[in-house]
């Protein structure tokens, strides 16, 4: 008999708490906007950005990833910044495996930074 390994893959998030501090007390009564605006467009480009990989659109999926790597650095996302970044650069090298298993990792990641930082912020999912 046959057995398959059905793989769940599971990442370890990590909102940076001391620069989501740093950004409250630098920004006073403008932070919440800041992270809230920050945390709406992350929850807008990550959908877009597997759209752009599933029609295989590149340069399209290399710039969102910029603008994610951006936003989530912004908000001490800093894993989640790292590795898209890394798909940016998967992007720009033309290498179909590295790119699918960034870009998996890339949503992953992005999708537990959120429910973490909602959690954080008590904001309503």
């Amino acid at each position: 008999m046959t057995h398959v390994a059905i793989l769940q893959p599971t990442e370890d998030v990590s909102v940076d708490q001391d620069e989501l501090a740093r950004i409250f007390i630098r920004m006073d009564s403008a932070a919440d906007e800041m992270v809230a605006q920050s945390i709406e467009e992350l929850a807008l480009r990550l959908p877009h950005a597997h759209r752009l990989f599933r029609a295989a659109d590149h340069d399209g999926l290399g710039d969102c990833a910029g603008a994610i790597a951006t936003v989530a650095a912004r908000i001490g996302m800093t894993r989640l910044a790292r590795v898209a970044g890394d798909v940016g650069r998967c992007c720009e090298t033309h290498d179909p495996a590295a790119l699918a298993a960034t870009h998996c990792r890339m949503i992953r990641l992005g999708e537990c930074s959120l429910r973490e930082i909602w959690d954080l912020q008590d904001l309503p999912v």
